[in-house]
């Protein structure tokens, strides 16, 4: 991010002149490189295109929705539904980021022959909706443990790649295992359409050096974030979020970073609001 301190304070005397009234949209006009998102099941707001007009209410950069679980097709495959995100994005003038296959909760991609079809049919909604990223989850019953199962997964990216990399969409796996273990799915996939979705409070909990995983891993083989410490609201957990934005900033990432965050006082607005305002104010001085 090319916003010095010096740079956004000046901005900042310049955005109440223009009617900027609001870091987001100060950093929006500016084009910062990390840009910050909401997640629909954190809003409350999961499989409804009205995840779009909260998160742009409360102050967002963008929106990561949910594909929906459904039997013989994905809720968001309906064209018409799609029809529906489309609009709303384009009237709040929001993106919808990234989607996530939250299915696959579900049919467990590492051993779910169905879990590969709705991988599939994952790349043209999410093409279709603009987005840029699928989150492929593997936690609880679907979490990888074993080396084995870290290759079957691999064998079948590197199968299904060559169809992400046509529509232009990056395969996000978000999990629980190292930093090492993840590049070893990746190197076995050969595609730079499959990457690491890393979320900074499951490697908390999984014991990983976060700050240390973010660096090794690079902004090369991490497509998007996740920012959470539940249930804490953040930088009032035992995550140092100050080092994990100073590693984001030295990696020189560029894109979007979702708050994965738990509301406390059950008011998801002035929740996500508050989190959201300690994530950019953190960015904007270490920037």
């Amino acid at each position: 991010m090319n916003l010095s301190r010096r740079s956004f304070v000046k901005s900042s005397v310049l955005a109440g002149v223009f009617g900027l009234n609001s870091t987001a949209e100060l950093l929006r006009a500016r084009g910062a490189a990390v840009k910050i998102g909401a997640t629909d099941w954190n809003l409350r707001q999961e499989v409804k295109a009205d995840a779009v007009g909260l998160a742009r209410k409360i102050g967002f950069d963008g929106v990561e929705i949910s594909l929906g679980v459904g039997t013989d097709r994905l809720p968001l495959s309906a064209k018409e539904v799609q029809r529906q995100y489309l609009e709303e994005s384009k009237k709040q003038d929001l993106p919808i980021a990234s989607t996530c296959l939250n299915i696959l909760h579900r049919n467990y991609l590492k051993n779910d022959p169905l879990g590969k079809r709705w991988v599939a049919d994952s790349i043209p909604i999410t093409k279709a909706l603009g987005a840029r990223v699928i989150l492929l989850p593997f936690f609880g019953k679907g979490a990888l443990t074993t080396h084995e199962e870290m290759d079957y997964v691999g064998d079948f990216l590197k199968e299904i790649a060559p169809e992400a990399e046509k529509a232009g969409v990056v395969l996000g796996i978000e999990d629980t295992i190292s930093a090492e273990d993840n590049v070893r799915i990746l190197e076995r996939a050969k595609s730079r359409a499959v990457q690491v979705y890393y979320d900074v409070g499951n490697s908390t909990k999984g014991g990983f050096d976060v700050v240390k995983e973010i660096r090794w891993l690079g902004k090369d083989r991490i497509c998007e974030f996740h920012l959470k410490d539940n249930p804490h609201y953040l930088g009032e957990g035992k995550i140092d979020f100050p080092a994990i934005v100073n590693a984001i900033i030295d990696i020189r990432f560029s894109g979007w970073a979702h708050l994965e965050t738990d509301s406390p006082s059950q008011n998801v607005e002035a929740d996500m609001g508050r989190n959201l305002k300690y994530i950019r104010d953190l960015f904007a001085r270490k920037g």
